[in-house]
């Protein structure tokens, strides 16, 4: 789930997390009063009760006994309880992307609950395990933790389950990075379905919990993301989007899906059918949701309907089953659903359609079983378990991935053969008898994100090479500085914190100040009175109050802007200082009595800044005191990309990268751990530091899993999921989803990357061997012999990787058939095999509108990274060739082969795409059969103006066939033809309209 898309005022509630309001917390307890559940015994003889009969009786006997009014009212996420029939409240939505995070209801005092459990590596680091058995038993592991906070508190923790995220990483840039798992479909396919089985369970009739996927669909960015069109031309959508959320749809390991907020194609994903996609790749009853606030922005910021019974009814028949809005205040939801039914814009079959989804898993989940199933006697006791916290330590050590480990042979080749001896030594392990100085930002602490649970106890970096090395040195590595004007110094309270002040005349510790570097010139202030970070309390004075930065606008963010006089200026950088209604307002100022408050620059109160404490000059020193330094930088996972905000660059800190640099320069013995959730242009370190590791924010063990790997005990095998870009490198518009023609993600780019998708080093070698790949069955069977050919007992995860020769169309450069890992002791090897269906080898035939095999070559191209394939081959895939267009039969524009600047939009309000084009912009239609000659073309058209389209033949400047002049049609939605002549159209010929003027096409036909 996510918080609405739409503005929030500092007078609303500055968190979804803080619906935080005495209100929502009052509206909480009436629905306990009034909705509570009936005594167990109620209802007890109804068929419905009984598991032993057929779950479609069961069904229909339920639905069968709820009246109209009952039924519509569980279309709201608060559904509530019938007390006749011993029903109780079901509440949809509790978040759990890498543990149970938190839930939609609210505790008495306003505030969100969040749970206290296990919070596994984020999502991102996950993925990196390559290893779908382990995130199975991390998904399972999180479906018990739901059922033992549901059996503590059932009204708080429903066990509809609003995770995974599906979305492909298919720009770095993208806010939401960490909660991804890979820009390609079948990775994300795999470990996606694989944390859905876990979540579910294994009980062939009965659901542990229910995984909704989020967010359908191609939701990868959050700039304007209620407002935004992600144009999906047919073959980005049928061969990437669509894919990643089929998987685990068709593999019944999932049972619903969440709208996002952006359009698609331009009809808001709130709205569009799911019956004609999602609910077509299962016999299972899907439960589908909406996003938080997506009813109410059809009618607000998108402004697609003119109301909201228009709105609800239009979400019914697109197949959302529950309005995710106005938190547990139902009554909404009802009327717009209610003024439907009585406008006829829906029926109650279609309401019954809805109750019959949302009945189907219910019944799942045991809550109409009189012993709650066979998962209804899970307690509290299973959270933050022994087994639980083991098996965290695991999924945070296996997530790990070692980009750089000089001395060893990551330098060797594309094509190294795998003859290394393993003897070189790397930076990597540490000698335990080393004494370490631990250094970073990072290195005392461990962050939590937007969707995780509350860390029940924290292992940090430090006290993880703590326990494993001789001696240890540790500095954080930051400034502390005191802020003075007017000969007064800032003062911060003491305890539990309080008012920022400028009072005193000398800097003591409540004066003083450090200063995290968190990038884009954002940094937090932490007060040395008490440890607390500095936030803008009560939407105005300053206060050192928060245990970390958090919230939805993050108020602990500021900068320090040193003007020409050397002077410097305290700025709020909370998030909400982008909404266009936060006004200038957000410099400090001093009063004359201390007290602080914002106002514009030209106001502010100009500081002294006084460095008392130099952190780069610290970790020098603490560098130059030990064998081995170990700098832990990275990222805030509230600060500089989270959900709302994305990236602007993806450079790391400029004063986390000036730490960096000056330990090396004392230490060349330096190990960077980077610990973030998207790539980061670390170009400059990765030519000067020997070694280097990547993590995610992975949990309460993080401290533990670095030490594993750091010290050798766990050797390293996880693996990018996505392209670490080289600085530089340029990336297209993160609005623009079409990977095919911006060249983007490891399937289209030709780019030579930092850190290629799949990469990841070992502290062993292995060898690739006598790669086969023959004919099974309607595919190929491929096989590769692998070996361990170093003195180390590890991990490889073997990539088999195609790319077809000759095609129609533009093939990606290679594409991820399949992959193992595999453990080998030192000497051993293993035969991997692995099985491509040819079906899996099929293109999206626009010219045909389905899935097509052409007869060609691909190679076959296995080994541990997509940069570093180790053995080829080729196969000879028979198929067919994809025949010349017919034009004479009425093609859809949007089926496309080519174009520049257009937008795919919204035929009609419920179905159907089309073309929007501005004056100079074109489409194309290549190696069209015009035969003997055509005569004539008619488009179906809708403008707002008049206009024109050139029908031109070779290029969008080749000669010219024709001109259609289109008259205004009445709206955007109101279609007509408009046909003109053309002269020269004959035989095979690369069609091309190149529009003058703004309208919308849908179709085109010519005529002989």
């Amino acid at each position: 789930m996510s918080p609405p898309a739409f503005s929030r005022r500092p007078s609303r509630a500055s968190s979804w997390r803080a619906l935080r309001r005495p209100a929502a917390a009052a509206a909480v307890l009436a629905l306990a009063l009034g909705l509570g559940a009936a005594p167990a015994q109620a209802g007890a003889e109804y068929p419905f009760r009984d598991p032993a009969l057929p779950l479609q009786q069961r069904i229909d006997d339920l639905l069968g006994r709820l009246t109209l009014a009952e039924k519509v009212s569980w279309l709201h996420q608060y559904q509530p309880a019938v007390d006749r029939l011993g029903i109780g409240l079901f509440k949809t939505g509790t978040e759990a992307l890498h543990g149970v995070a938190w839930s939609t209801d609210v505790d008495d005092g306003g505030n969100v609950v969040t749970a206290r459990g296990t919070v596994f590596p984020q999502a991102v680091g996950l993925a990196s395990t390559w290893n779908p058995d382990l995130v199975r038993r991390v998904g399972s592991a999180v479906g018990d933790e739901a059922r033992g906070h549901h059996a503590e508190n059932p009204r708080v923790w429903g066990l509809q389950l609003w995770a995974p995220v599906v979305n492909l990483l298919r720009d770095p840039r993208w806010g939401r990075n960490e909660e991804g798992y890979s820009e390609d479909p079948l990775l994300t396919g795999a470990i996606s379905t694989a944390y859905g089985r876990g979540v579910q369970g294994d009980d062939p009739d009965h659901l542990k919990a229910a995984p909704v996927l989020k967010h359908f669909m191609a939701n990868n960015n959050e700039i304007r993301r209620d407002t935004a069109n992600s144009s999906l031309r047919p073959r980005v959508m049928q061969e990437y989007e669509l894919p990643a959320f089929r998987a685990a749809i068709s593999a019944d390991a999932a049972t619903g899906v969440m709208t996002s907020y952006n359009l698609v194609n331009g009809r808001p994903a709130t709205v569009t059918d799911l019956n004609a996609s999602v609910r077509r790749w299962t016999d299972r009853a899907l439960f589908n949701v909406s996003d938080a606030g997506g009813p109410n922005n059809l009618t607000g910021s998108q402004r697609y309907f003119a109301t909201q019974p228009e709105a609800a009814a239009a979400m019914v028949k697109a197949g959302v089953d529950s309005f995710t809005v106005d938190n547990t205040n139902g009554a909404p939801t009802v009327a717009s659903v209610n003024a439907a039914l009585e406008q006829g814009l829906l029926t109650e079959a279609d309401i019954d359609r809805a109750v019959r989804n949302i009945l189907g898993v219910r019944f799942r989940l045991g809550e109409f079983d009189p012993d709650g199933g066979p998962y209804g006697k899970i307690t509290k006791a299973v959270v933050d378990s022994p087994a639980h916290r083991a098996l965290n330590r695991r999924a945070a050590t296996e997530a790990t991935v070692l980009l750089k480990n000089s001395g060893l042979l990551e330098d060797s080749g594309g094509e190294d053969p795998g003859r290394g001896s393993g003897k070189s030594r790397g930076t990597l392990p540490l000698d335990p008898s080393a004494k370490v100085a631990v250094v970073g930002p990072l290195a005392r602490t461990l962050y939590t994100d937007w969707y995780s649970g509350a860390l029940p106890y924290q292992v940090t970096p430090l006290d993880g090479i703590r326990e494993r090395a001789a001696g240890t040195v540790d500095t954080e590595g930051v400034d502390r500085i005191a802020l003075k004007a007017g000969g007064k110094y800032l003062t911060a309270p003491t305890g539990a914190g309080g008012d920022l002040r400028l009072s005193a005349a000398a800097a003591g510790e409540t004066e003083q100040f450090d200063v995290f570097d968190w990038g884009e010139g954002v940094v937090t202030l932490r007060s040395v009175a008490n440890g607390k970070y500095v936030s803008r309390a009560n939407w105005s004075t300053l206060a050192n109050t928060q245990n970390q930065p958090t919230g939805w606008f993050v108020q602990e963010q500021f900068t320090l802007e040193t003007r020409a006089d050397g002077s410097t200026l305290l700025r709020y950088a909370g998030y909400e200082t982008a909404e266009p209604w936060f006004g200038p307002n957000v410099y400090v100022k001093a009063a004359a009595d201390g007290t602080l408050s914002l106002t514009t620059a030209e106001n502010a109160t100009p500081f002294t800044k006084e460095t008392v404490r130099s952190g780069i000059d610290e970790a020098v020193a603490a560098a130059k005191s030990a064998d081995a330094a170990v700098v832990v930088v990275g990222s805030m996972p509230f600060i500089n990309g989270r959900e709302a905000h994305d990236r602007t660059d993806l450079n790391l800190a400029a004063g986390q990268q000036a730490l960096v640099e000056a330990v090396h320069a004392a230490n060349p013995r330096t190990v960077v751990v980077l610990e973030n959730s998207y790539p980061a242009t670390i170009d400059r370190l990765a030519e000067k530091v020997p070694a280097i590791l990547w993590t995610t924010h992975a949990g309460a063990e993080t401290g533990h899993a670095l030490a594993d790997v750091l010290y050798g005990t766990a050797n390293p095998a996880g693996r990018l999921t996505q392209t670490w870009p080289r600085a530089g490198t340029g990336l297209p518009d993160i609005l623009d989803y079409d990977i095919i023609k911006t060249g983007s993600t490891y399937l289209y780019s030709k780019e030579k990357p930092l850190y290629a998708f799949g990469h990841g080093l070992s502290y062993t070698t292995f060898g690739y061997q006598g790669l086969r790949a023959v004919r099974d069955g309607d595919g190929h069977r491929v096989s590769v012999k692998v070996t361990n050919t170093g003195s180390r007992a590890g991990d490889e995860v073997v990539q088999l990787y195609t790319h077809q020769h000759a095609s129609r169309v533009e093939q990606p450069v290679k594409q991820l058939r399949g992959f193992e890992r595999v453990s080998l002791a030192p000497g051993e090897s293993k035969t991997v095999t692995f099985r491509v269906k040819t079906a899996d080898l099929a293109l999206w035939d626009v010219t045909r509108n389905r899935f097509a095999v052409e007869g060609s070559t691909h190679d076959v191209l296995v080994g541990s990274a997509s940069d570093r394939i180790r053995q080829r081959t080729t196969i000879r895939v028979d198929g067919e060739r994809i025949p010349a267009r017919d034009l004479t039969r009425t093609v859809r524009a949007a089926d496309f082969d080519d174009y520049a600047g257009v937008e795919l939009v919204d035929e009609t309000k419920a179905s159907g795409d089309a073309v929007e084009a501005a004056s100079g912009e074109w489409i194309a239609f290549e190696d069209a059969d015009l035969g003997r000659g055509a005569t004539g073309i008619t488009l179906g058209v809708a403008a707002t103006a008049a206009s024109s389209v050139e029908v031109r033949r070779g290029s969008p400047t080749g000669r010219l066939l024709g001109t259609v002049q289109v008259p205004a049609t009445g709206g955007l939605y109101r279609w007509g033809t408009a046909a003109a002549p053309i002269a020269g159209a004959s035989g095979k010929q690369d069609l091309y309209l190149v529009f003058r003027g703004g309208l919308r096409i849908r179709d085109l036909v010519l005529t002989r």
